[in-house]
């Protein structure tokens, strides 16, 4: 199949990808999310503020999605622990990490041993409130720092939880930037946690940014399919209404999570891990850090599970900063803005922005002459050689040119060569347009 655009080239990013990330997390850091509910519709419409053609939609309660069933509706009002004088010493307004996800409704006086059963806290970080939820078995609880759990005197206390679990609906938010094909590449990313910034709001937040760059672009090759979803049972919704499209047409994808601390650069494989989505973020992050951390496959833990369980089998691979359940932080109060940085999320969007822009230059070429083309008549060589020059950029063209035989990918040529892909698509494209190279979509 022949591609009548240029390549893209690298591109440019025209406004302040940090600041405007972590603008918006702050934003969102203060709404309650969960699996279903008004704070996911909150921050879906955060979200559609800046992307008008987000198409907000619902799948409702009870419905049978593969082997699961989209859960009841939550809905939470008010949650707090008082002592006999009616001081609030726990309450959900103050922070909303202390309500134990999905707790049903109760108000009841108890002593403190009744009260410690449904309290959860860490002792190995005894100041950090843990994040703890109960999707689908009802139960409520309460979680609180070690230290004050150990504070707490035997007494009678006032346990207070205003929820409502009834029929309702999942949201879920999608964007589909058209392209010149029908091939499309996946974002993914999830919107079902309450106030953490790097696991729960760097995805969505840098996400929103690719999105508005992609946007931006004047030609794109293929088609994007952007999702803002709950994790887990929002993927595997999403997969039961969309799956025979998605095996047809999806070439290449990432799920989009903790991409905003500074510490580190990650990569976690797609279940068969040489997918185009594996190629392009293993050769970026090479040139990115070549220090960064590579996970394997027995390490997932985010909706890559679902994306590329067996007969799903989507080309989804992960970049990440540092990975989700190996920073101390992780599913904490702890993770706030002193992890996540405006530097640490324009890291982890320009990672994934190369990798998007990898895939899409990857066409494969074929000289149209025989033998070395001359460069010299079409102005493509310099009057004036030096050895340095030749070194830094004839020599790379020439070596380029000489495995354009149509068979190599550009992403292969880039590897055997060990330079950026980049690199070649800038060196390349005069003498694309020039007519002596023929480009092929893969």
């Amino acid at each position: 199949m022949k591609f009548d655009g240029p390549l893209l080239k690298s591109t440019t990013i025209d406004f302040d990808v940090g600041r405007f990330c972590i603008e918006l997390a702050k934003k969102l850091f203060p709404i309650y999310r969960s699996i279903t509910g008004q704070g996911v519709r909150d921050t879906l419409a955060h979200i559609k503020h800046q992307l008008p053609t987000l198409n907000i939609c619902e799948v409702k309660s009870g419905t049978r999605v593969f082997d699961w069933t989209v859960p009841d509706e939550w809905i939470i009002r008010d949650a707090y622990v008082t002592d006999v004088s009616g001081l609030k010493i726990i309450d959900f307004r103050n922070n909303n990490l202390h309500l134990v996800g999905y707790s049903e409704p109760v108000d009841k006086w108890l002593d403190l041993d009744e009260l410690d059963a449904h309290l959860y806290s860490n002792p190995d970080q005894p100041t950090a409130i843990p994040y703890v939820t109960s999707y689908y078995e009802r139960r409520w609880g309460f979680c609180l720092t070690h230290n004050q759990r150990q504070s707490l005197s035997p007494d009678l206390y006032h346990a207070v939880v205003d929820s409502e679990l009834r029929m309702g609906v999942l949201n879920f938010g999608e964007l589909i930037l058209p392209g010149q094909t029908t091939q499309e590449i996946l974002l993914s990313t999830y919107i079902c946690h309450p106030s953490m910034a790097n696991n729960e709001l760097s995805g969505p937040v840098v996400t929103v940014a690719l999105a508005k760059w992609l946007m931006s672009l004047p030609h794109r090759r293929f088609t994007y399919r952007i999702v803002f979803i709950p994790e887990t049972i929002g993927s595997i919704t999403y997969l039961s209404q969309n799956l025979d499209h998605l095996k047809r047409n999806v070439v290449a994808g990432f799920n989009v999570t903790c991409v905003g601390d500074n510490r580190c650069y990650s990569y976690l494989p797609s279940r068969d891990g040489d997918t185009l989505s594996d190629r392009a973020a293993l050769h970026v992050l090479k040139h990115i850090e070549p220090n960064f951390k590579r996970y394997t496959w027995m390490d997932r833990g985010s909706d890559e599970r679902q994306y590329c369980s067996p007969g799903v089998d989507l080309p989804i691979a992960t970049i990440m900063r540092s990975k989700y359940g190996e920073y101390k932080e992780y599913h904490t109060s702890h993770d706030d803005f002193s992890v996540v940085t405006e530097q640490g999320l324009a890291g982890g969007f320009e990672a994934l922005r190369q990798a998007i822009e990898t895939i899409e230059n990857n066409v494969k070429l074929r000289m149209t002459v025989l033998c070395e083309p001359q460069l010299g008549k079409r102005g493509l060589y310099p009057n004036f050689n030096s050895q340095e020059l030749y070194d830094q950029t004839i020599r790379m063209t020439m070596d380029a040119i000489s495995f354009c035989d149509g068979n190599r990918d550009l992403l292969e040529i880039a590897e055997l060569m060990g330079v950026p892909i980049s690199r070649l698509v800038n060196a390349l494209q005069p003498i694309l347009n020039e007519g002596l190279l023929e480009p092929s979509l893969l």
